[in-house]
């Protein structure tokens, strides 16, 4: 398949994906976090966004398996790596607690760019950031002094 079509494609999936958040409501982080808040005055109304989302994903891998290849790609791109060790549950905590404070996280941080304000540029610009550092102070590094290659 051509890189057009690709692009497209993916254009597609993401203005749909992004289109959904807006309509859930995920796009607001004083709802987020107040569906987060299950011991305090708790907005249950997400639990339908984040059942449907399941359900989606669930449905998509379930079709994957089924299929001998996806119709824009050579191969399927599905995780095999199983293990639970501490940079996952480390790395999972870190992003609990960000989308707890912030009420974002990375898609609809990504998909709320587009209102225009100002804390939501920050959360993204830092987001982007803190990814950065994380690559720089995990890639292996070569023998030479000061290079770090992918």
């Amino acid at each position: 398949m051509s890189a057009a079509l690709r692009i497209l494609a993916a254009l597609g999936a993401g203005l749909v994906f992004g289109l959904g958040l807006s309509l859930s409501g995920m796009l607001d982080p004083a709802r987020v976090r107040g569906f987060l808040d299950v011991t305090g005055e708790w907005d249950p109304s997400l639990i339908l966004v984040l059942g449907g989302a399941v359900t989606v994903s669930a449905l998509g891998y379930q079709l994957a398996r089924r299929l001998p290849k996806p119709a824009l790609a050579p191969d399927f791109q599905i995780p095999t790596n199983r293990r639970i060790d501490r940079r996952l549950i480390g790395g999972s905590a870190l992003f609990g607690i960000g989308w707890g404070l912030s009420g974002f996280c990375p898609g609809p941080a990504v998909a709320a760019l587009s209102t225009g304000a100002l804390p939501v540029a920050i959360f993204v610009a830092t987001m982007l950031l803190g990814m950065a550092v994380h690559r720089l102070l995990t890639a292996p590094k070569t023998g030479a002094v000061g290079i770090i290659e992918r």
